[in-house]
């Protein structure tokens, strides 16, 4: 195990069943999850001057190599490292890749996690890692046997190497374009040969990834940019009140705005439609419209707390029960903590929008989303058309976070276009898109544990939120567990003999709820490892050893630990009011600690200085786009940490942009490092981890500064200054 690349800036389950474990043994469950994955044939097979061994990849006589993306591509580098991962296998000449969007079609292009065309969970790596090589082995092996036909001799013989066939025994070669059609002609082998990793060219080197040059030039088309001739441009208003409806609209100053052609007034919206998007606006803003709020008009925050509260009182489906929890937590020293995380909104950097053309025999959608497929078929229930007469262009998406899971913002697009001659891109505003989001839900987790001897002798975990699993995928929520929810809680990596995982079901009045980046292990993660930090200080140890001396059965994330620790100058002086605190966590199939250094001044206002992250990720495609992911998403994290609040009054979410829903600003920016293990196992998912770990170990930073525990984000700033009791 050595330190490889720097960047700075399953117990036994109990009733319930965690999501790991879920997804990886279940089976069919009506057809909307899958084991394991076959390899779909090309969609361009036969297609005259092509080879097409599969859905993947496609080969011209030019020699242009085209890898169709089964994933999206929102900033993660999926593009890239999906690329090289079947550049790797097909030993491609990585210059002579483009790439190409993968159409709608569960079928060929399913997660294999899912058995739906979606883009999340960080797992396209995870997912795809041996589906993709073995389409691209498959298709070596088929090229390799092609040119052992031209040249009459043992495809043992033959080796390949950038986009070409080699016969060394007689310096014969031949480039993949020439192979073509004696290729077309044969099949792959139904369990090809792989490469070893030590063999590996492209795998483990920090490449460039391939969308960055159209994104400095502006050549890039993300779904906003899509411009169809003669579209029209629309901006909606929904009713401030979850579930309300629309009630009366005077429109008579909006179509005097110049450039509005269009007022469209639906059950629960309302659209205006204008030449450009300015004109759209300005008539929205001139619209007199009274909504009929219906029975959510009352609800606020408090009401929200006051149900998860009394929610988190009962007892919950058990999700694992490990030993004897009951008479562990009978043993030694209890202490119980009970942690809150709020509503949080997504609010990446492209607002949502959608681009559709309605036809009475068709529909055409320009859009970035992660569930491709999912648009599709919303597109075709709302026009009433069948699938293969509904169209969707996928492109890049400039930030997702979960929000791009939900197509209801493609749904209202194809209800404004049908009321619209040509094409229309409907675009939310800021506004809109926070107060009508599909929001991460709160949560409430209660942790009980005993101390004994310096050891957990019992542990017990109920976690009490929204089910978003029973709502997005119904087949995975089983025996009241959503294993989302539960995420990283029923995984605990520690060596505890007693333990008891509950999950309780509470859907908050009239909130939408969603996947928010880092989804299940957001809550789990802080307040574990805020507990644990708890727990060595009753203990009376260091927080890192105390953790250290925990995890005798998971080596890999010891083993980041102790690099993280090391990294960061654990134990050596800081001035007053400075403190480091530390997190580890197994998320994703991701080991990762991290150690933050912050400072609270005498006004409880918060300096973040430092975060060092050390993650045993298994086999790293491409470690620039490693480190860049971590960084994102620590930033995130310490974004909602110290920042992120939705509130709702009166029905309504009180945040509007970013003024009141603020971001984490460049001159707040700490120092960031994050030190790559190398290791030879699967890769692990890693888009996710860095929000998840930021939140525990700043919090467990500023009891280090202050000796004030804080249990409820975002982080109170008058309770750190002493102005109120924690």
């Amino acid at each position: 195990m050595t330190n490889v690349a720097v960047g700075r800036l399953n117990p036994d389950v109990g009733s319930g069943v965690t999501r790991r474990t879920f997804l990886q043994a279940s089976v069919g469950l009506g057809g909307a999850l899958l084991v394991g994955f076959h390899m779909p044939a090309g969609t361009a097979a036969g297609e005259k001057g092509v080879f097409a061994p599969n859905a993947f990849i496609r080969i011209d006589r030019k020699g242009k190599i085209t890898l169709i993306m089964p994933q999206v591509e929102m900033g993660q580098g999926v593009y890239t490292a999906v690329a090289m991962i079947l550049a790797e296998e097909l030993d491609a000449a990585f210059e002579q890749v483009a790439l190409e969007a993968a159409p709608p079609n569960d079928k060929l292009y399913g997660n294999p996690t899912f058995g739906l065309q979606v883009t999340g969970n960080s797992n396209s790596i995870r997912a795809f890692w041996m589906p993709l090589r073995k389409a691209a082995a498959g298709a070596r092996a088929i090229l390799v046997e092609a040119a052992s036909q031209v040249w009459k001799v043992d495809p043992a013989s033959v080796r390949t190497d950038s986009s070409t066939a080699i016969h060394d025994a007689t310096g014969r070669r031949l480039a993949y374009a020439a192979l073509i059609d004696r290729a077309n002609g044969l099949t792959a082998p139904k369990d090809p040969t792989l490469k070893d990793p030590k063999d590996f060219k492209l795998i483990g080197k920090p490449l460039k990834r391939l969308d960055t040059p159209d994104k400095v030039n502006g050549k890039v088309v993300y779904g906003i940019d899509v411009m169809p001739p003669g579209v029209k441009f629309a901006t909606i208003a929904a009713c401030p009140v979850f579930g309300g409806k629309v009630g009366q609209v005077d429109d008579a100053k909006a179509k005097n705005v110049a450039g509005v052609r269009q007022v469209v007034v639906l059950d629960d919206f309302v659209a205006v439609v204008g030449d450009h998007m300015w004109a759209a606006k300005r008539g929205l803003a001139a619209l007199h419209i009274t909504w009929s709020e219906g029975s959510n008009a009352a609800v606020s925050s408090t009401d929200v707390w006051k149900q998860i509260r009394t929610a988190s009182e009962q007892e919950g489906a058990v999700a694992k029960n490990v030993g004897d929890a009951a008479k562990g937590l009978s043993e030694g020293v209890l202490h119980e903590a009970v942690y809150e995380l709020p509503f949080l909104a997504h609010a990446p950097m492209e607002p949502l929008n959608c681009t559709v053309h309605v036809t009475p025999t068709s529909c055409e959608v320009w859009v970035g989303i992660q569930v491709l497929s999912r648009a599709q078929a919303v597109a075709a229930k709302i026009t009433g058309l069948p699938l293969d007469k509904v169209t969707v262009h996928n492109h890049l998406i400039g930030g997702g976070f979960g929000r791009r899971l939900e197509v209801d913002f493609v749904e209202k697009a194809v209800q404004v276009a049908k009321q619209v001659d040509g094409p229309v891109k409907v675009v939310w505003t800021r506004e809109e898109d926070i107060q009508h989001d599909i929001y991460r839900p709160v949560y409430l987790d209660r942790l009980s544990a005993s101390l004994s001897n310096g050891r957990i002798a019992g542990w017990k975990h109920r976690i009490t939120g929204s089910a978003v699993i029973a709502r997005w995928l119904p087949p995975a929520f089983q025996k009241g567990i959503d294993i989302d929810a539960i995420d990283s809680a029923a995984d605990l990596p520690y060596d505890i003999a007693n333990l008891r995982v509950e999950y309780v079901r509470d859907e908050p009045p009239a909130v939408p709820t969603g996947f928010w980046r880092g989804v299940g292990p957001n809550n789990n993660v802080f307040a574990i490892e805020s507990f644990m930090d708890e727990l060595a200080k009753k203990s009376n140890k260091d927080p890192v050893a105390f953790r250290r001396d925990l995890l005798g059965t998971a080596p890999r994330l010891k083993a980041a630990l102790e690099l993280a620790a090391e990294k960061a100058g654990w134990g050596s002086p800081l001035p007053a009011r400075m403190g480091r605190g530390v997190a580890v966590q197994t998320a994703f199939g991701s080991f990762i600690a991290t150690v933050a250094q912050a400072e609270v001044d005498e006004h409880g206002d918060v300096r973040v200085h430092r975060i060092v992250s050390a993650v045993d990720t298994g086999i790293v495609v491409n470690p620039d786009t490693v480190i860049a992911q971590l960084q994102g998403g620590l930033v995130y994290g310490l974004t909602a940490a110290l920042y992120g609040n939705i509130s709702i009054a009166k029905g309504r979410v009180q945040q509007s942009n970013f003024h009141d829903y603020r971001m984490l600003r460049i001159n707040e920016m700490p120092q960031i490092e994050v030190h790559l293990i190398k290791s030879g196992e699967a890769p692990g998912g890693i888009g996710e981890t860095g929000t998840t770990a930021a939140p525990p170990a700043l919090v467990n930073a500023l009891f280090a500064a202050t000796g004030i525990r804080l249990r409820r984000l975002p982080i109170d700033r008058d309770v750190l200054s002493g102005k109120k009791p924690a």
